[in-house]
């Protein structure tokens, strides 16, 4: 959990980043662990938490002082693990490197692959990926939506429900991974 609630905003800044809803912000990030991150470290090795929860408190600062963080309305069941969204719904995000992968999978577009075998075997949310590292925010939900995004190039929309490549295997895509 210490992993979790570290934040170089609190931190830096003199925040305590504890959660208003303790019980809350378990049970999503169990999920969250238990449903996305767990199965992705048992196939790819060890992840780095680069963030994850954050209190409305930070979530809020970091918002009002352009520190990457979107409004509480918009993070609640993302990076503020113990607020529920708008419909009731309870979430969690974490941003997350697989070290391993990026060791091996480092040409233009690559980030692909992970996020292609992630959308065959997990029920992710959304997902959302970055240059660097193949850092990416991954987030579980009780109503997920299956979209994925990226400023790592290709950028742009991968993939969403409705357009003709979300259904199906995507095997072609990360096929040369498994044998990692």
């Amino acid at each position: 959990m210490r992993d979790f609630l570290f934040s170089d905003i609190a931190a830096i800044h003199g925040f305590t980043n504890l959660p208003d809803d303790p019980d809350l912000a378990i049970a999503a990030g169990t999920k969250l662990c238990t449903e996305l991150l767990e199965p992705i470290q048992d196939r790819f090795g060890r992840i780095a938490i680069r963030s994850a929860y954050r209190s409305s408190e930070v979530n809020a600062f970091g918002n009002a002082n352009d520190l990457s963080c979107a409004s509480n309305e918009a993070n609640a069941a993302g990076h503020i693990w113990d607020m529920r969204d708008v419909e009731g719904h309870m979430g969690a995000t974490a941003c997350i490197v697989v070290p391993g992968f990026w060791d091996r999978h480092q040409e233009e577009g690559d980030w692909q692959k992970l996020a292609w075998w992630i959308h065959d075997h997990l029920p992710y949310n959304w997902m959302y990926f970055y240059p660097k590292l193949w850092a990416f925010n991954i987030n579980w939900h009780e109503q997920p939506k299956r979209w994925i995004k990226s400023h790592a190039s290709p950028k742009g929309l991968l993939t969403k429900a409705g357009m003709a490549n979300h259904d199906g295997s995507h095997e072609a895509h990360w096929r040369d991974i498994v044998g990692d």
